[in-house]
């Protein structure tokens, strides 16, 4: 049987909607920007690691701002990276910059993840993605993960899972350096090359 015109229409547009309906249900960034090396920083706020409100505005244009997406806290490429971090903290706060860790996790869990690894910089509790996809950062669902910790047992719980980006905003609130395919291990290293290319 021949199908009609009507239906030749309908049917690739039902899919398309039933399609962004499916990627809302998994979590992932459907309308998420598109940010890349030159655009102005987007706007962006959230909870930081004891529960105060972080706004960008106060932050961009003050120093160079480090803002790098992580998976989840206490886990072993994310302590990597963020150890990473925590050890240059000295060299780039003497090239005055500033770093912004964040992930879905709770504030709670970014506590204990401070706590655990003495990290000397901010995390942000993304929870529902929206910093990420401020940033064009894709995210998955979320979930939860068990560690011990002085023999105490925690569960950390995450709203999302954001993919591993690092971006770089300059003082003038340009984005100077994104990376999609960040090396945990070495990104606070690569980042100090980018840092000294700055100046």
């Amino acid at each position: 049987m021949k199908k009609s015109r009507h239906a030749e229409f309908v049917r690739p547009l039902a899919l398309a909607v039933a399609g962004l309906f499916l990627g809302m249900t998994l979590g992932q960034s459907v309308f998420a920007a598109d940010v890349n090396v030159g655009d102005d920083a987007p706007k962006f706020s959230a909870k930081d690691d004891q529960g105060n409100a972080w706004k960008s505005e106060n932050h961009v244009g003050e120093k160079i701002l480090v803002v790098y997406f992580y998976p989840a806290d206490m886990t072993g490429g994310c302590t990597k990276q963020a150890c990473g971090f925590r050890d240059d903290m000295a060299q780039l706060q003497g090239a005055d910059v500033e770093v912004v860790g964040v992930s879905g996790d709770t504030v709670e869990s970014h506590q204990l993840f401070k706590k655990v690894y003495d990290l000397n910089f901010t995390l942000l509790a993304d929870t529902e993605g929206e910093v990420a996809k401020a940033f064009g950062v894709p995210v998955r669902p979320g979930g939860s993960i068990e560690r011990t910790v002085d023999s105490q047992n925690f569960v950390l719980t995450r709203g999302v899972t954001a993919n591993r980006w690092t971006f770089v905003i300059d003082k003038n609130g340009k984005v100077v350096h994104k990376d999609t395919s960040v090396n945990a291990a070495a990104d606070s290293e690569k980042i100090m090359q980018v840092v000294r290319k700055l100046k």
